[in-house]
């Protein structure tokens, strides 16, 4: 059979909707609330072929860079021979989810904040940084029996050939 190249070959599972999750699109989809800037999560949904992004843009994360009436536009990173080129797609907003990649970021930015307060009051130097971590610390195994059970140590057999 001869090899086809088509906009949408090899996508059998990457644009089939997971089990028990057809249907039509929730309204909620539509009413999503998008600004210039906010991260994106590139997710075709099959259900809906127009404005549906190219294969290679799915799964991936994007910065919303315009919004018109049905569709954002979004700056997508893609590798092309060793060079990341920026790439501006639009695509509508079916296919688009607020994404989850700054939600860590953010967070650790708010409690570094109010650390940096509470230290400011307290007059205490506070360590902001992560570290990698640490090995879990040692400890002594309690003998099996409880305590003054005595230890019984095993030794193999010496090789003796039956035959």
């Amino acid at each position: 059979m001869p090899h086809s190249y088509g906009t949408r070959a090899r996508t059998r599972h990457m644009f089939a909707k997971k089990f028990r999750q057809h249907g039509p699109i929730k309204l909620s989809q539509y009413l999503m609330n998008v600004k210039v800037g906010d991260y994106v999560d590139i997710f075709a949904d099959p259900s809906v072929h127009k404005g549906m992004p190219h294969k290679h843009y799915h799964g991936r994360t994007g910065i919303v860079f315009n919004v018109t009436k049905s569709a954002v536009g979004v700056r997508v990173n893609k590798p092309v021979n060793g060079k990341i080129l920026e790439k501006r797609i639009h695509v509508r907003i079916e296919h688009v989810r607020p994404s989850k990649c700054q939600q860590e970021i953010i967070a650790r930015k708010k409690s570094n904040e109010a650390a940096k307060k509470k230290a400011k009051e307290t007059g205490e130097k506070v360590e902001l940084k992560r570290h990698p971590k640490a090995p879990k610390e040692a400890y002594f195994l309690a003998a099996p029996g409880g305590e003054g059970a005595e230890i019984t140590t095993i030794q193999p057999l010496p090789f003796s050939d039956l035959v």
